[in-house]
């Protein structure tokens, strides 16, 4: 698109100069200049144009997430000079959670990250996007945000009022650690799993086939050891800053939920924002999730190396169809979904180019 205005604007200039009979080769040389790139001081750039945002989410100082938004709010104020300018608020500083989601809706200036859960309120089939092993790789789940169903529901959340700037903050799977290898539901019986409180990590956990058991994280390791519970469920990350490596020492990959979260905004204060503006404020939020994609690949590769090779924990696969099966009905289970997207959603990943 910048092109093209730098094109046009390129035709005028030349049609005004022989409109006077001027021939300028420094005129000329500008016009051709102006179609190689724009700068940040490009006429498209609306004048004293400037809005700040503030941009809030609960992650840590030294979490992925948190970078990563950092890097995205200092980019955008760098290309749009200042005029963009995006305020960071990490840890829960500012609104957050379901809090974070009703300042947009109610026409903040305000950007929430958080987990597409939280727009769950506003538009159900976020629930199934949230839902458990509906992937089982970070390239499944990027693939899923580019197909039509998926793009629909995007499209669903702007009636709402709430534009989404990207959905891809893909941070880590969670699996299954025990002191036992786990492969199939039945593995899980009688086994008492420690999960967060919230019900989604309950219902996949009990349609597993395991008791879930909510505790707080700093009583994880105790409850092993006393065998009040059987083992946990988290990410690899969390798995090694919290210690819990010390007390169970096998890790099943079920892959069970993916920890994402996504970045949104009010629709009417987006419009509001000039098109040379958003354009860039979607280029760097899209840029900003693939960037962090990699890098959470990458560290969740990384960490289990060290597990295996500095702390003797073992790995082991799954029977991922038998499990699939058992966590269908927390789907189910979802109150105003669309009856059939999950199983359109799982017949896409199916057809996905390997």
């Amino acid at each position: 698109m910048k092109k093209v205005i730098s094109l046009a604007a390129a035709a005028v200039l030349c049609l005004s100069l022989a409109g006077c009979g001027g021939k300028s080769e420094s005129a000329g040389t500008t016009a051709a200049e102006g179609t190689q790139g724009q700068t940040e001081t490009s006429p498209e750039a609306p004048p004293d144009y400037h809005i700040s945002l503030k941009l809030s989410h609960i992650f840590s100082s030294d979490d992925l997430v948190t970078k990563t938004m950092e890097t995205i709010c200092n980019q955008i104020r760098e290309r749009t000079d200042g005029a963009i300018d995006i305020q960071h608020y990490p840890q829960g500083q500012l609104a957050s959670y379901k809090e974070g989601i009703e300042q947009v809706v109610n026409g903040a200036e305000f950007i929430s990250v958080e987990s597409p859960s939280y727009l769950g309120d506003y538009v159900a089939d976020f629930k199934v996007l949230s839902g458990p092993m509906l992937v089982s790789s970070f390239e499944e789940y990027e693939y899923l945000l580019e197909t039509d169903e998926v793009k629909n529901v995007f499209q669903q959340a702007e009636k709402q009022g709430i534009k989404v700037l990207s959905l891809g903050y893909a941070y880590g799977f969670r699996n299954l650690m025990t002191n036992q290898e786990i492969t199939k539901p039945a593995d899980l019986k009688g086994m008492k799993i420690r999960t967060p409180g919230s019900q989604i990590y309950v219902d996949t956990i009990n349609n597993m086939g395991a008791a879930a058991t909510p505790l707080a994280p700093s009583e994880i390791n105790s409850a092993i050891e006393k065998g009040v519970i059987d083992g946990l469920e988290n990410t690899l990350d969390s798995y090694v800053t919290n210690g819990n490596c010390e007390a169970a020492k096998n890790v099943a990959l079920t892959r069970h939920l993916l920890g994402v979260c996504g970045a949104y905004i009010n629709i009417d204060v987006w419009n509001d924002i000039p098109e040379y503006y958003r354009n860039i404020i979607e280029e760097e939020f899209t840029r900003g999730a693939e960037e962090m994609v990699k890098e959470a690949a990458a560290a969740e590769t990384a960490t289990r190396e060290r597990l295996e090779k500095e702390m003797g924990v073992s790995f082991n696969e799954i029977d991922m169809d038998a499990f699939r099966e058992a966590v269908a009905p927390v789907y189910r289970k979802m109150e105003g979904v669309t009856p059939e997207l999950y199983d359109t959603l799982k017949e896409k990943l199916a057809a996905m180019p390997k």
